[in-house]
């Protein structure tokens, strides 16, 4: 068991928690921060205080109560399904890759792929905002061509680590013994 820290695109630290369960199981587990108390403190209070500011020039208690009712509902919005507190990456040689992504309210989302769709993973790159972005990615076999690629999928959307954090879970994955009964291409 590893546990690293490293930043994602903007600057903000992210841990690395790397786990070898079996010679042919690893998962890898990218944690965000928690949600910071002040800055929903200060969220609150800035709505809040332009809502009692509109409040006292026109008098008017509608815009108080929606001010309450909007900041309550974009937390819990945000809470449940913006903020992600970890994704996890976790494979399994004969069966497949589950990705899964825990959000700050504990509900999770999780997908699977079969090691028979998977081509490989690969480390891509793309330009956003006039910088260049580095994702891990599956690329799903096509199922009518298998030499050819039907899909990619990224993995670590929300985490956004940078090159250094995926490199590492890269090396990893490829250092996972291929299946010699498995049609599979190894990662």
């Amino acid at each position: 068991m590893a546990v690293n820290q490293f930043t994602d695109i903007n600057g903000k630290t992210i841990t690395l928690d790397s786990q070898s369960h079996t010679d042919f199981c690893r998962e890898f587990t990218i944690s965000n921060p928690k949600l910071s108390l002040r800055s929903i403190l200060m969220y609150t209070c800035t709505v809040w205080l332009f809502a009692y500011a509109v409040f006292f020039i026109t008098d008017n208690t509608v815009v108080l109560s929606s001010a309450i009712i909007v900041t309550l509902v974009s937390m819990m919005i945000c809470i449940h399904f913006v903020k992600v507190d970890h994704e996890t990456l976790l494979i399994i040689r004969s069966l497949g890759v589950q990705v899964s992504s825990s959000f700050a309210s504990g509900r999770e989302c999780t997908s699977f792929i079969e090691m028979s769709k998977i081509k490989d993973i690969v480390i891509n790159e793309a330009v956003h905002m006039h910088r260049v972005i580095y994702y891990l990615c599956i690329l799903v076999k096509d199922p009518s061509d298998p030499e050819m690629v039907s899909s990619v999928v990224p993995l670590f959307q929300s985490s956004k680590p940078r090159l250094n954090c995926l490199v590492q879970v890269y090396k990893a994955c490829q250092e996972i013994p291929s299946d010699p009964h498995s049609d599979a291409i190894m990662l």
